[in-house]
């Protein structure tokens, strides 16, 4: 039986801005070295790194939503197919589909009853069923954007990608600000896709949620991936990963010692990048 081939496949990946310095002089800061991952049908593969580290930006490659000062190098593909711009426009919001990190992406002058109802294209009950499962009351169908709590547009995003009916669901930090209620719920759908053959590439910096949630978690650090291991494996213990800085990772966790590390075994210090961000979010 031959190899599967990803959903997802990122191989060598580079992000680079061009910017200007003093005197109109143009530089170039690379933000993504050598990125590298593959996400299959039915799996969960967890991003996780720092706060800042560029995380979020893999994800806009991926659905061609970078800015214009933006260069890229190495290669990205869906289902074997190279993801040309004109490609990733096509896909964008179909087969794929991005769960993102800020509520501005929902649009302002649609209501939220609208916004569930457009990637459907189903009828009113299915809507009613999506609103009921996050928690959005009645009331909130008809509310603009402007209207809606942050926790409540954070779910009306959710929502609305994991019934968008794609292949590969792209989720970019989604948990942040809600109760942990709605963070297990998201959770549980994003396991409920995998389940039904689903591709799921989750980025976060709470290295405890992809612990709950993923298959495989891809170790960030300063645009590399370091290093990809099995997430139950890595949760159980730091001998079962072998790159400093995920090792150091795990001992930045509350339940493992909360400790910081310093040295020249890890380069740098750790902090544990893994708070809950769970707050009422009525």
């Amino acid at each position: 039986m031959g190899q599967r081939i990803p959903l997802l496949e990122v191989k060598d990946f580079t992000l680079q801005f061009k910017q200007y310095g003093r005197g109109l002089k143009q530089i170039e800061t690379r933000v993504i070295s050598g990125f590298t991952l593959d996400v299959h049908a039915g799996e969960i593969v967890a991003v996780v790194g720092a706060s800042g580290s560029g995380k979020s930006l893999l994800a806009h490659a991926i659905l061609g939503i970078l800015p214009s000062n933006a260069a890229t190098g190495g290669s990205l593909k869906f289902k074997g197919e190279e993801l040309s711009q004109s490609l990733k426009e096509r896909l964008r919001g179909k087969e794929i589909s991005l769960i993102p990190q800020s509520v501005s992406y929902l649009d302002p002058l649609m209501t939220t009853g609208k916004q569930i109802e457009s990637p459907l294209r189903k009828a009113a009950n299915a809507v009613k069923s999506v609103m009921n499962r996050f928690q959005l009351g009645d009331d909130a169908k008809n509310k603009y954007p402007f209207q809606l709590s942050g926790g409540m547009a954070r779910r009306v995003l959710i929502g609305t990608a994991l019934t968008s009916g794609a292949e590969l669901v792209i989720a970019d930090e989604p948990t942040p600000g809600l109760h942990k209620s709605m963070v297990d719920e998201t959770l549980g759908s994003l396991k409920e896709l995998a389940a039904l053959g689903r591709g799921v590439l989750m980025i976060t910096h709470d290295i405890d949620l992809a612990f709950v949630v993923a298959d495989r978690i891809a170790v960030f650090n300063k645009g590399l991936t370091v290093e990809v291991a099995d997430a139950k494996a890595f949760e159980a213990s730091p001998d079962n990963v072998k790159h400093p800085y995920s090792k150091a990772l795990w001992h930045a966790l509350p339940q493992n010692g909360f400790h910081s590390v310093r040295g020249k075994d890890y380069g740098e210090e750790i902090d544990a990048g893994c708070d809950a961000g769970e707050e009422d979010d009525a």
